[in-house]
């Protein structure tokens, strides 16, 4: 792909044979948020072979030694997830969120931002929304049965269901399995683990930023706290790189607080005031303060306060657009290129373009690349 043809435009291909297209240091930088890991099937499966008038029922996938030991030779992404039992055909499926194992899902996500490492210039950065999960809950989910989870997403439903009501017996998703060392219901502590997956492979962690939520969505949990925030992390592909910290600072609440202000300010003192600390004094000049339409400006903290939206279109996640935007701001030079490997509903592409930047993006399932397309029309009043 030509630099002059990718821009704005949206990929319905997986985006770990999409990004291999596109050439090296093309794009200032990426925020994406990929699949939480065994939340949903987002409906991506295929069929091949076999009879194509069958009413497909499969069977469950390998057990986790089989996987752990396929995952060990590198072919774990190569296997069917399912076998039709009337007709023989086998069921592929390349998203990713549904593996067996939480390391396996690590592996396809470091895969995944390998290629984006290299597509990233030099000064690029790196934007993660990711969210965690449990191990181990009630019943059965049926991650790797298609044809029930095609039925939970017509109803907007969670994979974290039964699905015997559905015409048929359920499969165990992922986080029901038994596992070396995760107990039932710990927390597995996924961001975490892609965080220092990523640094291992080469990429500068450098923050992770706390979304949180003051709506969230509730829980009938009673031994916990209900979640309210997930993690934003930033990640660079060098120890310099682009960041516009003035665009996204927030006013000061106060602007005469200790820790702001000069040391040794001697001129107070030659004014005929004495016997009081020169730091007593607030320092209105003091570099850490812009004043911005008469308000005093301090840099942006590390906790950000975004409320979530629903979307009318039929996607599960989509994260907000005052989320994505300050990292546009602080993270993409004016006029620069943004990529999302995971695309989703579009939400990206048009914060990004509303701020005067482009974009580049994939999506897997092709009804999403549809509603990306869609609210770029309504929203932007273009199609790309």
């Amino acid at each position: 792909m030509d630099q002059t043809t990718i821009l704005n435009n949206i990929y319905n291909t997986d985006c770990r044979s999409g990004l291999k297209e596109l050439p090296s240091e093309c794009v200032d930088c990426c925020i994406t948020s990929p699949s939480y890991y065994g939340f949903r099937d987002y409906g991506t499966a295929k069929w091949e072979g076999g009879d194509p008038n069958c009413q497909h029922s499969i069977r469950e996938e390998a057990g986790f030694e089989k996987w752990k030991q396929s995952t060990n030779r590198g072919n774990a992404k190569n296997l069917p997830k399912g076998v039709c039992l009337k007709c023989g055909a086998i069921r592929i499926d390349n998203q990713i969120g549904l593996e067996d194992t939480p390391e396996a899902y690590i592996e396809q996500l470091v895969e995944v931002f390998t290629e984006v490492y290299r597509i990233l210039k030099p000064t690029g950065t790196l934007w993660i929304n990711i969210g965690d999960s449990y191990w181990g809950g009630k019943g059965y989910s049926g991650s790797s049965a298609g044809i029930y989870q095609y039925e939970r997403r017509k109803r907007n439903e969670s994979i974290n269901r039964e699905c015997s009501n559905f015409g048929g017996k359920g499969t165990i998703r992922s986080t029901d399995k038994k596992h070396e060392y995760i107990k039932r219901k710990d927390l597995i502590g996924i961001p975490w683990m892609l965080a220092f997956a990523l640094r291992n492979a080469g990429w500068y962690l450098r923050q992770d930023i706390i979304w949180h939520k003051p709506n969230p969505m509730p829980e009938s949990v009673k031994d916990r706290c209900t979640k309210s925030h997930e993690y934003l992390f930033l990640l660079s592909k060098s120890d310099k790189y682009y960041f516009n910290n003035e665009a996204i600072m927030e006013i000061a609440s106060y602007d005469g607080r200790k820790d702001t202000r000069t040391k040794g300010s001697h001129k107070y003192s030659q004014q005929g005031i004495t016997g009081l600390n020169p730091q007593a004094f607030a320092a209105r000049s003091h570099e850490r303060w812009i004043m911005n339409d008469g308000k005093y400006m301090r840099n942006k903290r590390s906790v950000w306060t975004v409320c979530t939206k629903p979307l009318r279109e039929n996607h599960f996640a989509s994260f907000p657009e005052s989320l994505i935007k300050d990292c546009v701001l602080a993270g993409c030079p004016q006029g620069g290129i943004v990529l999302d490997p995971f695309m989703g509903s579009g939400t990206t592409a048009i914060v990004v373009r509303k701020l005067g930047c482009n974009y580049v993006g994939f999506e897997l399932n092709p009804d999403y690349v549809a509603i990306c397309e869609k609210r770029i029309r309504n929203e932007l009043g273009i199609f790309k």
